[in-house]
């Protein structure tokens, strides 16, 4: 028997829908992760972009546990001698593109690399429950029937 191993031109890509509201953001952050991946197919092949089209509604609208969303802070360094910056959660997600916090999330959930960069490229993030995928009919992954840890009220 042979370790199979799938060809680029073989990679069958699915468009998945996925409502992020309530859900926990580093439960949902794993599994899309390991949607864009493709570790969730029996085909998995490490070097080969073979994971689906993931398309995250209500951004805007994740949970985020403990203190997190008061005390997380997001780093980022201008250039310049002492130019580092930050930003908490609640300023992301109050301001005016929430959907960064998913966007990094899922990011900082890949591997680093050439092939992990190009599978990030399908991942749409939207904050609000709208999205122009409709054409692509996307398969809806109902992620906080998963676990019952995957969703938080309040």
């Amino acid at each position: 028997m042979t370790t199979f191993s799938q060809k680029p031109a073989e990679v069958v890509k699915k468009w998945v829908l996925i409502d992020a509201e309530n859900v926990v953001l580093g439960r949902l952050a794993s599994i899309v992760a390991n949607r864009l991946r493709g570790k969730h197919k029996p085909t998995f092949t490490p070097h080969v972009d073979d994971g689906d089209n993931v398309v995250i509604v209500n951004a805007d609208r994740v949970k985020l546990t403990g203190n997190k969303f008061h005390d997380k802070k997001y780093y980022w360094h201008t250039g310049y001698p002492g130019g580092i910056k930050e930003r908490t959660a609640r300023e992301i997600l109050e301001g005016r593109f929430p959907e960064r916090v998913v966007e990094k999330a899922v990011q900082r959930m890949m591997p680093e690399g050439p092939l992990a960069r190009r599978q990030l490229k399908n991942l749409r993030v939207y904050a609000g429950a709208e999205h122009p995928h409709e054409a692509q009919q996307p398969e809806k992954l109902d992620i906080a029937g998963l676990n019952p840890k995957n969703k938080r009220s309040a």
